[in-house]
């Protein structure tokens, strides 16, 4: 018994402290001089570097740095010590995009990252990507097969995640062949009568899904779909499986071939999930939303360039955005398929135009709402803006300065009352 107490005991107080970490002691601060960190071309942006321990200077301090447009620097210096804990670095550039200012601080062996991307006439990028002549015509043959096949839906109710005024259910349909299967949770009112509907679209990875109870909640019917066609309700371990096994690196498979690329039943799974939800008795065939981050960002923006049906989406960071950019130097979005490639072949340049966000951004017809942070290096903003530039439908853009691949609660808050908005359900 007195073992058991001093385990309980143990647990009581090693449990809270692990919670409580947050943050580092010490900041690396880059602040451009303007504000609104936007410059006009040519103009000399400043920026003042901070290495702060528990908010006030360190003295001595040592930095490495770089400098230049993002993911391509033209000055790098390592070794630089601050005697007082600050510094003034600055750049400039003359052709629209982004330009990086990058600190790492090293302090006690450990480094401390700081980052600040300064705007150059963002809204003046345009994609280097082309669109393939027969890139219409190549989506509309994969979406009619894909549809020769049966959906075959299934639905399995899942109680403990059920409220009582939503039901939540794990559902599956055939996507592009017999037996490839897309796996959702399905969450719907659980009184009679007719919502509009919201398809969420996954991110990069392999993991589960809770579904979304509380916009289902509100008065709508919710889908969020997982992409590889395995069960999205099973222990994380299976999924730290196959995200460590199978489908390590996915987004790169049979990526010189446009037919059979991996986001090629991706792609056909998102409209499959679609026609499901057309084919529920619940859907009010009015509004019908789309929405995602980074790869679900993408996605979000293809589904709503290849089905009608959808009437309007929201894009977060989104990926895929101008591949060829890295062809003239420049940032294009992830998975950075032509960055790490020394000699890409001219198939698998051709081919990654078929999969290139900015190319099905082009084709938009519907309200889209978008936003991103400047410090993003996985998604740069450079890539971002190049495909949101060539969007002619209504839009709007919610820049989030110094977010980089996450979010801020302002910005997940303002997004969150859009998508109320648009579905008419606030």
């Amino acid at each position: 018994m007195r073992n058991i107490l001093y385990f309980l005991i143990v647990l009581f107080y090693s449990i809270p402290c692990f919670s409580q970490i947050r943050g580092e002691e010490i900041k690396v601060v880059v602040s451009p001089d303007h504000t609104d960190w936007n410059y006009k071309l040519g103009e000399k942006c400043i920026f003042t570097v901070r290495v702060l321990k528990a908010n006030n200077l360190l003295p001595d301090v040592v930095i490495d740095y770089e400098l230049g447009p993002e993911m391509y620097p033209v000055e790098k210096k390592s070794g630089v010590k601050l005697k007082d804990g600050k510094i003034t670095l600055t750049g400039k550039m003359n052709t629209p995009g982004f330009f990086m200012c990058k600190v790492n601080a090293t302090v006690n062996g450990r480094k401390y990252e700081g980052l600040a991307n300064a705007a150059y006439e963002p809204l003046k990028l345009k994609p280097v990507t082309e669109k393939p002549k027969d890139f219409i015509s190549f989506w509309t043959e994969c979406i009619s097969k894909a549809r020769e096949v049966p959906l075959d839906y299934k639905m399995k109710l899942l109680p403990d995640r059920c409220t009582e005024t939503v039901n939540a259910y794990e559902v599956s349909f055939q996507n592009n062949r017999y037996g490839s299967r897309i796996y959702g949770i399905l969450t719907i009112p659980v009184k009679e009568g007719k919502y509009p509907a919201l398809l969420r679209v996954p991110g990069a990875g392999v993991r589960p899904y809770q579904g979304d109870t509380y916009i289902a909640s509100k008065g709508a019917i919710v889908l969020e779909i997982g992409i590889h066609g395995v069960s999205v309700t099973q222990e994380q371990k299976i999924y730290d499986d196959l995200q460590n096994g199978p489908l390590n690196g996915y987004w790169t498979f049979n990526a010189h071939d446009r037919f059979d690329c991996y986001y090629n039943r991706v792609i056909t799974g998102v409209i499959r999930s679609i026609d499901f939800i057309e084919s529920l008795p619940q859907f009010n065939h009015e509004q019908l939303g789309i929405t995602g981050a980074s790869q679900g960002g993408a996605l979000s923006i293809i589904g709503a360039a290849l089905d009608s049906r959808i009437t309007f989406y929201a894009a977060i960071h989104p990926a895929l955005c101008d591949h060829s950019a890295f062809l003239q130097k420049r940032a294009g979005g992830w998975p950075h398929y032509l960055y790490y490639e020394n000699n890409p072949s001219d198939e698998l340049i051709k081919n990654i135009q078929y999969y290139d966000t900015a190319n099905f951004a082009s084709l938009l017809k519907v309200p889209g709402w978008f936003s991103f942070g400047y410090n993003d290096v996985v998604c740069p903003p450079t890539s971002v803006y190049s495909a949101y530039n060539v969007i002619t439908a209504p839009k709007e853009v919610h820049t989030y300065l110094q977010t980089g691949h996450y979010w801020y609660q302002e910005q997940y808050d303002e997004w969150n009352n859009w998508l109320l908005k648009m579905l008419e359900i606030q």
